[in-house]
């Protein structure tokens, strides 16, 4: 039987194209998202991260039909940018719950699954913004910086039972989120990456996918770039 993958938010942009190669690869997919359509091959449930019950009882109907989670991608997350004088408690807090919280709480369940299996993969979807900050996200770089301690902790807690926890940290990726920006800002943001260009969605997908391989089941509490060397050195 093929191992059984979820990927939150496979509905759009990063978390799309990882569900999409894991397809490609052979393995079961699923997806917990809010809404939209997902890739082809990859089942879905809706539910809101933000709610405990709701995600427990989507891996529980995804479980039922597909067999116990074994890899678990974290990507679902959403941004609400803003100058740290003038944000307020709501766009920070709310940041937080979906791309911290809510993270926790998919793998809080899922680690249930991989415990019981003595094998699991979780790969935390962050953010070069995490590692070294941005103006205009203080509340976004929070919650990404914290995953790497989060899977750090992981890591100490559940090693030795055939689970590692490792951080994907994206650069500037080509998504419909990067495409809205003005095209003077996207020059500006190329000038500073030394590749000179937007990362594109399947090359996290790439590093998503051996993540979760055989070859990487002695890599943990990593956090593995895919910046175009945006980051180095953070």
């Amino acid at each position: 039987m093929t191992r059984h993958v979820l990927v939150t938010g496979a509905n759009r942009g990063i978390g799309r194209s990882i569900a999409a190669a894991f397809v490609e690869a052979g393995y079961t997919v699923s997806s917990i998202h809010r809404s939209g359509e997902l890739p082809a091959g990859v089942h879905g449930a809706i539910a809101d991260i933000t709610d405990t019950a709701a995600v427990n009882a989507a891996f529980d109907a995804l479980e039922a039909e597909h067999g116990r989670v074994e890899i678990l991608v974290a990507n679902a997350g959403i941004t609400k940018d803003g100058l740290l004088m003038r944000m307020s408690d709501e766009d920070f807090e709310t940041v937080l719950d979906v791309n911290l919280a809510g993270t926790f709480r998919c793998v809080r369940r899922a680690t249930n699954s991989m415990l019981r299996q003595r094998f699991g993969r979780i790969i935390l979807v962050g953010s070069v913004v995490g590692l070294m900050g941005n103006p205009g996200q203080v509340n976004y770089s929070a919650s990404k910086s914290a995953l790497v301690g989060m899977a750090r902790s992981i890591t100490r807690e559940v090693g030795g039972r055939g689970i590692t926890a490792n951080v994907i940290a994206p650069g500037f990726i080509t998504t419909d989120m990067t495409d809205e920006l003005p095209e003077d800002t996207k020059k500006q943001y190329e000038a500073s990456i030394p590749a000179k260009r937007f990362g594109a969605a399947d090359e996290v997908a790439a590093a998503a996918v051996y993540l979760a391989s055989d070859a990487a089941g002695y890599v943990s509490g990593a956090v593995l770039p895919v910046d175009g060397g945006l980051g180095m050195g953070h």
